[in-house]
């Protein structure tokens, strides 16, 4: 994860093209989970069509075998190709041609654990992709659409396709640069800006604000609760709490995240003033659909993170830029970070954030997450 807290000085992309890059990506999220095709360019001079994973059918692999001119081929994580067990790379995407050729029902079982795979039935040939090339860039981009991190691809190799954009534009599918989306989340978080703020007494902290922060692009907003008239000039005590909608609305008894979130709340009243931002990075990053799915794998008996893992994504796929962003808009460059978790105090550093101390936040476990609980313990080094 920590290749991702990139700090906003490293940002090279000219300001002039973010609104395009932005627009780009945005547009690809969209077509992907609607179940459409879209060609990446990759900055290798490869291009492809991709097509989410889910919702492959057999009709929809023949279109796109023809409309691509060569077979399809799938993209996955290294995470997901070493469970099945046919590659063991580390930090890359790897392609997969199998024999017989790709069916929908081939793809389902290689890209969802929660579907029986049997890969020794198969002819397997994988490829490690290179760092920017276009179908890394795809499953990237079925990331962001919080998707299977799984791409049906297809190299682009008819007669005409010479100038893509033209070929594209044909065929009205959207054409997307593979360095927009490498860059998507860094420049989205550069570009938040607030958007509307209201007085909300909320239970043990009435006097508070909500403050709504959105990207260039009209993407997911984040909020920032603040709670009294905390002094910029000193390190204000702050929370970062990604969304949990099963924890937080409903009070899930499998994670203690409405436990914390409404703990953090007390304590910052409690303290004075202070600061909680609440993220929308459901399920580590990965969207609730996603997080439904490594829920059902936790009933099979994979732990949080392994149940991610089984999936195809990192053990956690967020990210605190857009944290930082908000701090710096509200005018707060030190903290003292309410966390266990001794991974968000260093990404908050590398972001720029000056973390002057870290507090204990912690609550008692119950029947239902005390797994939970000790895996975060024993394999991420929370402090409970």
């Amino acid at each position: 994860m920590a290749d991702r807290q990139r700090n906003f000085k490293d940002i090279t992309m000219p300001a002039t093209r973010e609104p395009v890059s932005l627009l780009s990506v945005d547009r690809g999220i969209s077509e992907l989970r609607r179940g459409r095709t879209v060609a990446i360019q990759g900055g290798d001079g490869s291009a492809l069509l991709a097509l989410s994973a889910e919702g492959v059918t057999d009709q929809g692999l023949r279109d796109f075998e023809a409309m691509s001119g060569s077979a399809p081929f799938l993209a996955l994580t290294a995470r997901r190709a070493t469970v099945l067990g046919f590659a063991h790379p580390e930090g890359k995407i790897v392609t997969v041609n199998t024999d017989p050729p790709m069916t929908a029902k081939i793809v389902h079982e290689l890209c969802d654990p929660l579907a029986a795979c049997d890969v020794s039935s198969l002819g397997i040939k994988t490829r490690e992709t290179t760092a920017y090339d276009s179908a890394r860039a795809a499953v990237s981009l079925a990331k962001l659409a919080r998707l299977l991190p799984a791409i049906a691809c297809g190299v682009i190799a008819t007669d005409d396709a010479d100038d893509l954009a033209r070929w594209c534009a044909r065929r009205n599918i959207l054409m997307v640069d593979a360095g927009d989306v490498f860059q998507y989340e860094t420049v989205a978080a550069r570009t938040l800006q607030p958007v509307s703020e209201a007085r909300v007494p909320l239970d043990g902290a009435e006097n508070c604000r909500i403050i709504a922060f959105r990207p260039s692009d009209g993407g997911l907003e984040h909020l920032a609760i603040v709670i009294g008239d905390p002094d910029n000039q000193a390190p204000v005590l702050a929370r970062l709490h990604s969304e949990c909608f099963t924890g937080d609305l409903l009070g899930s008894l499998r994670c203690d995240c409405g436990d914390q979130l409404r703990g953090a709340i007390s304590e910052i009243s409690a303290a004075g003033a202070g600061v909680l931002l609440y993220l929308a990075q459901e399920g580590r990053g990965i969207g609730l659909v996603n997080k439904l799915r490594a829920y059902a794998l936790q009933d099979q008996g994979f732990d949080t993170l392994d149940a991610n893992e089984q999936l195809g994504f990192d053990a956690d796929e967020r990210i605190y830029l857009p944290a930082a962003r908000m701090l710096s808009l509200l005018g707060f460059n030190m903290v003292r970070l309410l966390t266990n978790n001794p991974i968000k105090v260093s990404a908050l550093k590398h972001c720029g954030v000056d973390v002057v101390a870290q507090v204990q936040h912690s609550f008692p476990s119950n029947i239902h997450n005390e797994f939970y609980l000790k895996t975060k313990k024993t394999r991420n080094g929370h402090q409970l």
